[in-house]
């Protein structure tokens, strides 16, 4: 069972930073029955795991609807692996640490559960799930999917800094990923992915290091809670229309009063990703969607550009 609270200590000072209290009664250490028949849904899985240095991971999964599956409520088994030569993939070990989230582009769903890697095959792996939480739509863009691509997965190129192809599919992104982790041995720590979303242009370009807003969510504060303990954490790119992926780590520094805030509509403070290293591949992810429709809430916020 959960303790009385399943918020580790960085969560709890993170809230207390921001000023608010979350009891955190969405939180379940077993996924109930619509959690369970939403991740059967779906065709593609986000998952954050550690390296071999302790550095997260991000990553993304793909297959039929159905390649995901939960035969209890504490387990949910994956019919699917990283491809061999994909940075992430010896990653997959049994007793790691994995956070997993389902995300529904069409009805703008989504869902988390975190736990450890049970047992890990050649064609996929089993999670023991320590964690079970939805996330509120706000921020999700509506996608249709399309016709998948077909062209193979390039090999993966890593990048020591940001490119030019990297910058630009940043500066068009509606909608990343952020692995992070701490506090791995209490019973409330371990590896979490979480998403974000705004207008194209809400992630700002400073050389190799990013400016992202931090906008009104559930208040739990798994993401910042954990930055606390352990800046080091990492970032997922998607370009929708191709299927390309950018994969970066780096260090994360929450910036909890600015006055640049007060003229970026909606968020209530910023943090900031200083890349140190990153990996792009081309057609890496098969599953094709739709331009956006962007949720109303993301209309509301606002962007760098009319901020300056």
């Amino acid at each position: 069972m959960l303790p009385d609270s399943p918020f580790h200590a960085g969560e709890l000072a993170a809230q207390a930073l921001a000023g608010v209290a979350s009891r955190g009664a969405g939180i379940r250490d077993f996924m109930p029955d619509q959690h369970r028949i939403f991740f059967g849904q779906l065709p593609w899985l986000f998952a954050g795991v550690l390296d071999r240095d302790g550095w997260p991971l991000a990553t993304v999964l793909t297959g039929a609807p159905g390649f995901v599956t939960s035969p209890i409520p504490t387990t949910l088994s994956v019919a699917a692996l990283p491809s061999s030569d994909d940075p992430v993939f010896e990653f997959f070990r049994p007793q790691s640490s994995i956070g997993l989230l389902g995300l529904e582009l069409e009805t703008r769903r989504r869902n988390r559960a975190n736990g450890r890697l049970e047992t890990v095959g050649t064609g996929g792996f089993a999670v023991s799930v320590a964690q079970s939480f939805g996330n509120c739509a706000k921020y999700i863009q509506v996608r249709n999917r399309l016709q998948d691509g077909t062209e193979p997965a390039a090999s993966p190129a890593e990048l020591p800094s940001l490119d030019s192809e990297a910058r630009a599919l940043i500066a068009a992104a509606d909608t990343l990923f952020i692995a992070s982790a701490a506090a791995l041995e209490t019973e409330t720590g371990g590896v979490d992915i979480s998403h974000r979303g705004g207008r194209p242009g809400f992630v700002r370009i400073d050389g190799d290091t990013l400016m992202i807003p931090d906008f009104t969510g559930n208040s739990y504060f798994n993401t910042f809670g954990n930055l606390l303990q352990e800046p080091r954490a990492a970032l997922l790119f998607v370009d929708f229309a191709t299927g390309a992926l950018l994969r970066l780590q780096g260090e994360a520094e929450i910036v909890w009063q600015s006055p640049e805030l007060a003229g970026l509509d909606g968020a209530e403070r910023l943090w900031r990703f200083h890349v140190r290293r990153g990996w792009r591949r081309a057609h890496a992810l098969p599953l094709r969607w739709s331009a956006p429709e962007f949720a109303p809430t993301t209309l509301q916020t606002g962007l760098w550009a009319a901020a300056a």
